[in-house]
């Protein structure tokens, strides 16, 4: 039976009651220090597993494309990330066939769980559907909306050392730092989606990002008065995201209202809210992201509301604690177009900001 990783993690960051998550519903008892246990007893298995399926991605290829793929740690290329459609350096998925081809998916698969596998797959994907949706010259359409345009990049070599990989696309940046087979750093992390809500027939709905919107929506419906009007922000959402493609994020003093002023049922929202970003990463990851969340308290967690709070409506949302920040924005085309991402407060790609 396959693990439920959003069940496990809601599990870790339900410290205030019952909690709904992707398809289940529990009533779980808080114990602020599983998190921090669990994390110190987890052996590491990604990282030596994103070793073996680097090394075996680089031996799949020709020499002229490990050429294009592999560069030096330092190179400025590897802090050079964003996820709007633009020219690229690494390899393209297109360019990839055979055992190549397996080996670039199962470098994708190495630095996920199953849940964020399947997310990334989604989201690729939906490129097909932008290049069906948009007019204008099909060639240019295919340039620009490819499902395959997606690059992969590796820095410094595999298992020795410092060494990272990234793959990246229109809506994907999957930033990796290690050393040897220790992971480092997994951030900046993004995922968007576009078209957010696309219903083929009634009753029958893709919705990629759909829980990283509506348990959002859910905390600002839920919160006491007092605690919405603190959240609020502004009526009015930013046009992204801060710091789009920055080698650092932009961390500036937290706004919004501390949990413990929303109210219970909608902490028990941003609690859940924040499980749907773990779960896309790997167990040990995502175990030592929420032990820093529970060291440093939840009671220091802010959350932030911009916009509207009906579906459709633009709107934008900042959950920050004193070690990441999740930044996501639903502005363009229609409120129908994802961008979210969770950053290191303390520094990007393994590097410090103190």
């Amino acid at each position: 039976m396959e693990f439920n990783r959003r069940l496990f993690l809601g599990t870790l960051a339900a410290g205030y009651g019952a909690l709904r998550l992707a398809s289940s519903s529990t009533a779980l008892a808080s114990n602020a220090n599983l998190a921090n246990e669990t994390a110190a007893a987890q052996p590491s298995v990604a990282g030596p597993r994103m070793v073996t399926a680097a090394s075996k991605f680089l031996q799949s290829l020709t020499d002229e494309q490990r050429a294009l793929v592999q560069f030096a740690y330092d190179d400025p290329e590897r802090l050079n990330w964003h996820f709007i459609p633009k020219p690229r350096k690494g390899i393209k998925l297109r360019a990839l066939t055979g055992p190549a081809r397996k080996a670039a998916f199962a470098l994708l698969k190495s630095g996920l769980t199953e849940t964020g596998y399947d997310q990334a797959i989604k989201i690729m994907s939906l490129e097909e559907v932008l290049f069906l949706y948009e007019a204008g010259d099909r060639e240019k359409r295919r340039e620009r909306r490819d499902p395959e345009q997606y690059h992969f990049s590796i820095f410094g070599t595999p298992g020795m050392g410092a060494w990272g990989y990234r793959i990246e696309g229109h809506h994907l940046s999957l930033n990796y730092t290690l050393d040897g087979d220790r992971i480092v750093a997994t951030t900046p992390e993004f995922y968007g989606c576009n078209p957010a809500t696309m219903e083929s027939v009634p009753g029958r709905v893709l919705r990629v990002l759909g829980n990283e919107e509506d348990f959002a929506r859910q905390a600002i419906t839920l919160a006491s008065e007092s605690g919405r009007a603190k959240a609020t922000i502004s009526q009015e959402a930013p046009k992204d995201v801060a710091g789009p493609g920055a080698p650092q994020p932009v961390v500036e003093a937290p706004i919004g209202v501390l949990l413990p002023e929303l109210g219970t049922e909608s902490v028990e929202k941003v609690r859940a809210l924040v499980g749907e970003y773990l779960a896309n990463m790997p167990e040990e990851v995502a175990q030592r992201r929420l032990a820093e969340i529970e060291r440093s308290g939840w009671d220091q967690v802010h959350f932030a509301w911009w916009g509207g709070i009906k579906q459709y409506q633009p709107h934008h949302y900042r959950v920050q604690g004193p070690t990441f920040i999740i930044e996501y924005n639903n502005t363009q085309d229609g409120a129908n177009h994802i961008h979210s991402m969770w950053r290191d407060v303390r520094g990007d790609f393994g590097k410090s900001l103190t």
